[in-house]
């Protein structure tokens, strides 16, 4: 779901800000690309190093580099990320924001930022209940901020109750489920056809082509990706889907592929049909293999099914359906 995510996180001064580290790497490990910044107070808590190992890229914490005197562009950070998260964020930092205070890069980037803001606070009980806090809060929700509630548990001061930041893991699926509600294709139902099919002459032989199937899995991914329930069904092929949630049926022929493709059509939203199914199949198959008994051998062959044609009489209105043909010449006209 965080594939190819541009994450901007925040890292605010906060005895939570090791567990940015965690946060970083998980991140990381669901496919986001994430930039850190960070405020001078932060850096007292984690190194900036170790946060950049984690995210492969360079941790900012200044309006300019020190060393270059280059500038690190707020704007540019605020226009790059696909979502910002401040985590942990202190009671410091929220007020700031609430009230358009911008006297750090952390600030800046926020006043700058396009993109979807979360902020998961992290502070002493007293400090989280105090009505300043939650004004601070009630306003950022109020900009369409969203806030990731604290955990309870025993706290820096000793004291037990709210204030604990949410752990690195329920961040990611609080954010992974954020991003799943927006998805174009979210409660959509789709079927996909993917890879060759084999048409049996006798046991060891059969009638095939050189599909690979990636063009449908490809597709079937992607849809996914947009939110999408997926069931591809596919031909024999050595792919792997990467992608987990997506049904995934194996057939052999087309009569099967057409038996799968019509067990799940009813009720399905987009159904694309990218698999190189045989146009004809042996009309007798051989029970043990065939000798070579002779310079010449001879096979009858039967038309299959035709899938597309098949789905296109069932379909209903609003069911969109989509098919593939390769053809080696006369691309055009035959497609039409």
């Amino acid at each position: 779901m965080l594939t190819n995510k541009n994450i901007l996180l925040g890292v605010c001064g906060s005895i939570a800000s090791y567990k940015s580290a965690s946060l970083v790497r998980l991140l990381v490990k669901a496919g986001a690309n994430v930039r850190v910044v960070m405020t001078k107070d932060a850096c007292n808590f984690i190194t900036p190093l170790t946060l950049s190992t984690l995210s492969k890229n360079p941790v900012l914490s200044n309006y300019s580099d020190p060393e270059t005197g280059s500038w690190n562009n707020h704007v540019e950070l605020g226009l790059w990320g696909d979502l910002m998260i401040i985590a942990p964020a202190s009671a410091n930092t929220l007020a700031k924001f609430a009230n358009g205070l911008c006297d750090n890069l952390l600030t800046a980037v926020y006043l700058s930022a396009k993109c979807p803001v979360y902020f998961a606070p992290a502070m002493d009980l007293d400090m989280w209940k105090h009505p300043a806090t939650q004004k601070n809060i009630s306003t950022l929700v109020s900009f369409g901020n969203t806030m990731i509630q604290p955990g309870y548990g025993e706290l820096a001061s000793g004291l037990t109750g709210e204030g604990r930041m949410a752990e690195p893991e329920a961040i990611l699926e609080f954010l992974s489920n954020e991003l799943k509600k927006k998805l174009p294709l979210k409660g959509k139902k789709a079927l996909v056809t993917a890879g060759p099919t084999y048409e049996a002459i006798d046991p060891v032989r059969f009638i095939g082509n050189h599909s690979s199937g990636k063009m449908g899995f490809a597709i079937a991914e992607e849809l996914a990706a947009l939110g999408a329930s997926v069931v591809l069904v596919s031909g024999p092929t050595s792919l792997k889907l990467s992608t987990q949630g997506i049904k995934r049926i194996d057939v052999t022929s087309a009569e099967e592929m057409l038996e799968a493709a019509l067990d799940n059509f009813t009720g399905t939203d987009i159904s694309i049909l990218s698999a190189a199914v045989a146009d004809y199949r042996p009309k007798d198959i051989s029970l043990n293999k065939i000798k070579k008994d002779s310079s010449e051998f001879q096979i009858d062959l039967i038309k299959t099914p035709d899938i597309l044609a098949t789905l296109g009489k069932q379909k209903k209105p609003g069911q969109v359906l989509v098919g593939f043909a390769l053809e080696t010449n006369n691309e055009e006209e035959n497609a039409i």
